[in-house]
């Protein structure tokens, strides 16, 4: 029921997601009668494995997270949440509040040990790959110690799920030099740095996160959702002034059209809808945020994330290496 466009987006979209993926049974929560105009005309195969689930009440994307929480146990957002708390789901899919959503998500699913807040993460696009950064908008105030259980969290799903062993850490700041930044920051450095067990390799800029210069960028969430929304930003305009450029003359047409596969994969890779789907890290259990704005397509990969932490079984792994960090 979240997002921009409620149901005639996530409806849609889990369809497909049903079709992509013929072991998957989704459980669709929140005001059913509202989900039938997108429910005609759709195999057996795939009714069969799409589950409504009433909720009567709704979260508005703008109610304050204590109001929320405070409704109990009837909205959408609770009820899909309190499924996986039951084991009756292994993962959560919403486009709705992101602060409701950390909120009830820390109520019903609880902490993984030795971490206070869940953190919002996802892989940004390097020159090198990707990297993940978080936190990206869980958490607008922070403290260092915060940011020093960012750092262990990025760095052991790194090693999970990438696999590498030594992942490298960085800190977002606004200068390289150790006289930069603000006490906060200074004071995390100082905490990872103390920490032992982390390859933190000090203080990363704006810039070096796209340049692949670490594995994992740490930051709070009021600084890290503005990065992430200004490099989404930045792509769009890159891809709309590419297709301007080359529309401007008949001989520039035809470079485009010779160029298409080049063109095609720059813009895949430059698409943020592509890497839609944020993990809320730190909970013991998965949930996975989707841009409030997200389409049918978008939200799709925010279902194919939740898929593949299933597959990875990611809070088993990171619980795991977490125990043995935290030492």
């Amino acid at each position: 029921m979240g997002g921009d466009f409620g149901p005639r987006v996530t409806v849609p979209a889990t369809v497909e997601a049903l079709e992509r993926y013929p072991g998957l049974t989704i459980k669709l929560v929140g005001q059913t009668d509202t989900f039938t105009p997108y429910l005609q005309d759709i195999s057996a195969s795939v009714r069969d494995r799409l589950q409504p689930v009433q909720a009567d009440d709704l979260i508005a994307m703008d109610e304050k997270p204590s109001h929320a929480l405070r409704k109990g146990q009837n909205s959408s957002l609770s009820v899909a949440l309190q499924l996986v708390a039951d084991g009756q789901a292994n993962a959560c899919v919403s486009a709705g509040n992101t602060g409701a959503l950390m909120v009830i998500g820390r109520h019903l699913l609880r902490m993984l040990e030795g971490i206070d807040r869940p953190a919002i993460v996802t892989a940004v696009p390097t020159l090198e790959g990707h990297c993940y950064m978080l936190d990206l908008g869980a958490n607008v105030d922070c403290c260092a110690e915060h940011l020093l259980q960012f750092a262990i969290m990025g760095s052991v799903m790194t090693q999970a799920v990438d696999g590498i062993t030594a992942p490298r850490v960085g800190l977002l700041n606004i200068g390289q030099e150790a006289i930069k930044g603000n006490e906060q920051v200074k004071l995390a450095s100082a905490l990872i740095r103390a920490h032992g067990r982390l390859n933190y390799i000090g203080y990363v800029e704006g810039d070096d996160i796209f340049a692949g210069k670490a594995d994992v960028v740490v930051c709070d969430g009021f600084v890290g959702n503005i990065a992430l929304k200004s490099s989404e930003g930045v792509s769009r305009l890159v891809a709309s002034r590419l297709r301007a450029a080359f529309g401007r003359t008949w001989y520039r047409r035809v470079l485009a059209w010779l160029a298409r596969p080049v063109l095609r994969e720059l813009g895949q890779q430059l698409d943020p809808s592509r890497r839609n789907g944020a993990s809320l890290l730190g909970l013991q259990g998965i949930v996975v945020k989707s841009h409030g704005g997200a389409d049918s397509a978008c939200f799709g990969f925010a279902i194919d994330e939740a898929v593949a932490e299933i597959k990875m079984d990611v809070p088993r792994r990171i619980s795991e290496q977490l125990a043995a960090s935290l030492v």
